[in-house]
This record gives structure tokens, sequence and C-alpha cells, in this order.
């Protein structure tokens, strides 16, 4: 809870920082010189009620999306014997992360894949498809679900929903603050918010938008490694790398399949382009597990 709430006041600090510099650049004094009526505090507080409202919202519905974009089905009681070692593992690599018990479910993807979600490290859902767990040796396997612990153990749905939040407040901020300097500086309009205003909003949204997906995958990257090296720990580093070895030469062959646009983030692999991948190459990440000091 600590490193949460150090990332919200840095966050609002940053808030605050943006104010101060549009004061001291004087852009207040800009706006009204050209007749521009804005408040832009009450700009960015609601930016950052909508941006952040959104992300949470997200974050607290993660596991119910998941579920349901996934079609996981949780296992409430193991009914063979890859449902009994599934949980059972699970409980063990929680126990060493220092985690509560996640929830434990299987989804209908034959292709080899697994992802974790959850607004709180103690109240998580862990799951893997059922082609990982037929097809991989139970020393992979355990060092996949192990990776999925680790981005438990790590808060990194916390941290990727807060961070998300910030982008979803600037994004937003800084493309109706265009819109008002479009709308009365360029087309000087003065009577309310032209369609100048809405429809560079709307292009700016896009575009800043983007900007914001490519802050977010730069993150999802780094954390990818933390939780490699967490999979290593908690499971073994050989079963690490093998388990992604296994992956890449299963991608190389046509056989992945991703998980749905949702829940990318938050799976085993992603296979997006270079600056809005979740995941690094796979290459890199075997090399990183081989050379954790590189």
């Amino acid at each position: 809870m600590l490193r949460i709430g150090l990332f919200l006041l840095t966050n609002l600090a940053v808030l605050v920082l943006v104010g101060i510099v549009f004061n001291l650049l004087g852009v207040p004094g800009i706006l009204a010189a050209n007749g521009v009526d804005l408040n832009m505090s009450a700009l960015l507080l609601m930016c950052a009620i909508f941006g952040f409202g959104g992300a949470l919202i997200s974050l607290f519905l993660s596991k119910t999306i998941a579920r349901m974009s996934t079609r996981t089905q949780v296992i409430t009681q193991p009914q063979n014997a890859d449902e009994k070692w599934l949980v059972d593992t699970v409980r063990d690599l929680a126990d060493k992360a220092g985690i509560g018990m996640p929830d434990v479910g299987i989804f209908p993807m034959p292709q080899a894949n697994a992802f974790a979600t959850g607004w709180n490290r103690n109240s998580a859902l862990v799951a893997v498809s059922a082609g990982l767990l037929e097809r991989f040796p139970r020393e992979e396997a355990r060092a996949v679900i192990g990776h999925e612990i680790g981005h438990v153990a790590n808060g990194d749905m916390v941290t990727l929903a807060l961070i998300q939040g910030v982008l979803n407040t600037f994004v937003m901020f800084f493309a109706r603050l265009v819109g008002f300097f479009v709308d009365r500086v360029l087309l000087k309009n003065e009577q309310g918010l032209g369609i100048g205003y809405f429809i560079t909003s709307i292009i700016m949204d896009m575009i800043f938008g983007v900007l914001a997906m490519m802050v977010v995958a730069w993150f999802s990257r780094r954390r990818e490694y933390r939780a490699d090296a967490a999979g290593a720990h908690l499971a073994s580093r050989d079963g690490m790398a093998a388990a992604l070895a296994r992956i890449k030469a299963e991608s190389e062959v046509g056989r992945e399949e991703p998980l749905p646009s949702n829940m990318k983030a938050f799976g085993i692999y992603g296979n997006m382009g270079a600056l809005l991948a979740s995941h690094p190459p796979l290459e890199d990440r075997i090399l990183a597990l081989q050379n954790p000091r590189g």
C-alpha cells in the first residue's frame, strides 16, 4: 500500500506541476487575450476524475471481464489430476510469493498462454490455457504459473491501472486544450464551443491516445522481465527459459493465438508491433534469463 500511496502522491504532484507550468508560461493570459474563457484548473480536475475513474473501474472489474472475454472456468473443486495439480501448484507458488490464494481457472484455448489479473494481490485470478496444461511439461508449466504469480506479487495490475489513469488524464486535458486553441484562437469562434473544438478534441484524443499507449506498452515490457525473473525464482530458471523457448517455437509454426485485446498485457506473450507491444521479443526474454546480470 505504501508504494501505491507514493505513486498516487507522485501523480498528484505531476498534475499540480502541470498547472504551475502553464501559469508560469502565461498560457491563461494568452487564452484570455484571445477571448477564451477556459478554467484550466477545473478542466484538469475533470480530466483527472474521468481519467482515473475509467482506469480504476476497469481494474475493479478486471476479474469479471477476464473470465467473460476468455471464457475462463474457475476451478471450485478439482475434477481430475490436471486440475488438482494446477490448484496445488498455484497454492504453493502463492505461498512462496507471500500473497493470498488466487482464484484458479482454465480457458479453452488450444494454444499455450496464461494470464493473471485482479485489483488486489490477495484476491487475484490466475488462469492457464487448456493447451498449455495439456502439452507443457510440468516444470515448464509451473514456471509459467510462477511468472503470473510474479505479476500479482509485484502489483503490476494496480500499477498499470494507475499509470493508465495518469495518461488518460493528460490525453483528455491536452486534447481539449488544443481544441480550445483551434476553436477560439485560430477559428476566432466567440459563440461558446464550436465545431472546431469538438473535431480537434476528437482528433487529438486519438493522436495523444496512441502516444499514451506507447508509454503503457513500454512499462508493460519492463514488467515482463520482472515477472520472468519471478517465475525463475519461484519455480526454476531452466523451466522458465524452456517454457519461453517452447512458446517461441510454437509461435514460429503458427500455433499462437493472442488473448483478447483487453487481456494481452496480462498474458505470457503478445505479438503486436514493437512500439505498441505489451511484451518484449521472446528471444530477448530468454537471453535476459540466461544472463541475469547482462
